[in-house]
């Protein structure tokens, strides 16, 4: 007669597929939440569309021209005129400040062009121009 020991013969088992699943749900779970953790500081303008577009980000001042062709320095209304002597003033601060020109595309030709050439003459040598990406 065979006596049956008293161990428990089925040894427990690690299930890892759940486990698999919690660490996909917590990787998607602080993907989003530091999605909404970045805030822009930016002036809504209507950009026109571009194929190839490219995102700098070190220190960055954007110069929009709104559609009515206010001029704006960062989130202050700044008359052309005067739009020079504050881009000495940022490039006697950091010398690599790239200057980001964002005109709204209802805007004329000619005042982008303004306000590039007062960049320039300033001694802006780092200036983007913004565009949104065609779909």
């Amino acid at each position: 007669m065979k006596l049956r020991s008293l161990r428990v013969e089925n040894q427990p088992e690690l299930m890892i597929i759940p486990l698999i699943d919690i660490i996909f749900f917590l990787l998607v779970f602080f993907m989003m939440s530091t999605l909404y953790m970045v805030e822009q500081h930016t002036i809504p303008v209507n950009l026109p569309q571009a194929a190839t577009v490219q995102q700098d980000k070190p220190s960055s001042i954007n110069v929009t021209v709104l559609e009515n062709g206010s001029i704006m320095f960062n989130q202050e209304e700044i008359p052309l005129a005067l739009l020079s002597k504050r881009v000495n003033l940022e490039i006697g601060k950091k010398s690599d400040t790239v200057f980001i020109l964002r005109g709204d595309k209802q805007v004329a030709y000619g005042q982008i062009v303004s306000v590039l050439d007062s960049l320039k003459q300033a001694g802006a040598h780092r200036v983007s121009v913004a565009v949104e990406k065609a779909r």
